[in-house]
């Protein structure tokens, strides 16, 4: 596509295409010259209709599925579409109560809520919700250093929501039993209620320009035991429901082999990690359009990922919805949009 394809068209021949791609949305069907004319109301022949129409082709950003049966978008032109041609809905009134449920209850544990949060978004999109959120955001409620040999030492996390993660650092006997203790002591009443995040800023910002003897073994200790050792990021929460709501698209349900992919790659947590990288450089809702979709390396599907933040600003997980790429953008885009910023209100 051309840089300035957009301000090459004219505001007609933007107007057809349009047309030719909002009637896909809701059909799923090709458009015709007819079809055209009637949606977009034009007061100009179905031959130049037809011109446009084979014009825009010539551009890729329509294709003929069949000899004669009108055209549809191509994913470049659902791009094309989707960049300069999108009208956001608004969401209703009923539609926002439904996500504002989510911080109805302050005794939900983090997972509740994400785990409702997918389930809500699935229900208001028809398609299938995904929440991610790394696993190191969790606060801990105990550390410890122990000795496990002359060589070795155990860092003992313990996190407030009951599981316990347990990390070997090389020491070769520089630090005594004592001041593992001593240590201990210090940092478990320092770190306590703090994720990863917090301690790393901690241990840049208060501990590093300290220079008492505690305080320097404390940062060695947690830069090799916490810090350095990244904790479980290619293992995310993944909060997922509604997959089977992408049967009901007529085009999808004809290849089974893939939704079975799809359903693979979520199986295989690891391929998240693209999609928590690619939610900490947005600024907002990011498309991804059928084989562009860098997820799901295939047509016929497209996601809608928002980040969600934590109240000092700092990105800690995505929202969104995956669903065929003939997609409700407009209701969809603006649904993940608010969904995303009440996640942030709620896990504050």
């Amino acid at each position: 596509m051309k840089n300035n394809l957009y301000s090459e068209l004219s505001e007609r021949t933007k107007q057809i295409f349009k047309s030719v791609v909002e009637s896909y949305l809701e059909t799923g069907s090709p458009s015709g010259s007819e079809t055209v004319l009637k949606r977009a109301g034009l007061d100009i022949s179905s031959a130049s209709v037809r011109t446009v129409l084979s014009n825009l082709q010539k551009e890729g950003l329509l294709f003929s599925p069949h000899t004669s049966a009108g055209r549809v978008p191509t994913e470049k032109g659902m791009r094309f579409f989707v960049d300069g041609l999108l009208e956001f809905g608004r969401i209703s009134k009923s539609e926002k109560e439904n996500i504002e449920q989510l911080g109805s209850s302050k005794s939900k544990s983090y997972q509740q809520v994400l785990d409702e949060a997918s389930r809500a978004i699935s229900g208001l999109s028809n398609y299938a919700g995904i929440v991610i959120a790394p696993k190191y955001q969790k606060n801990i409620k105990h550390l410890e250093f122990i000795r496990i040999n002359s060589k070795q030492i155990m860092s003992i996390l313990a996190y407030e929501n009951g599981e316990i993660e347990n990390r070997i650092i090389d020491d070769s006997g520089k630090f005594t039993s004592s001041q593992l203790l001593q240590v201990s002591n210090y940092l478990d009443d320092k770190f306590r209620n703090k994720n990863i995040a917090e301690i790393k800023r901690l241990v840049e910002t208060e501990i590093t320009k300290s220079k008492s003897n505690l305080e320097e073994i404390s940062r060695k200790l947690v830069k090799k035991g916490i810090v350095e050792i990244e904790p479980k990021l290619n293992n995310p929460y993944i909060f997922l429901h509604g997959q089977s709501k992408l049967l009901k698209d007529e085009i999808i349900s004809k290849d089974l082999d893939q939704i079975r992919q799809l359903f693979d790659e979520i199986e295989n947590k690891t391929t998240f990690i693209e999609i928590l990288e690619n939610a900490a450089k947005a600024k907002g809702v990011q498309i991804f359009i059928g084989s562009k979709n860098f997820l799901f390396k295939h047509s016929g599907l497209s996601m809608v990922m928002a980040p969600y933040k934590n109240n000092e600003q700092e990105i800690i997980g995505a929202i969104g919805v995956v669903g065929p790429t003939r997609l409700n953008y407009s209701k969809i885009v603006p649904l993940v949009d608010y969904t995303s910023k009440i996640i942030g209100k709620v896990i504050e």
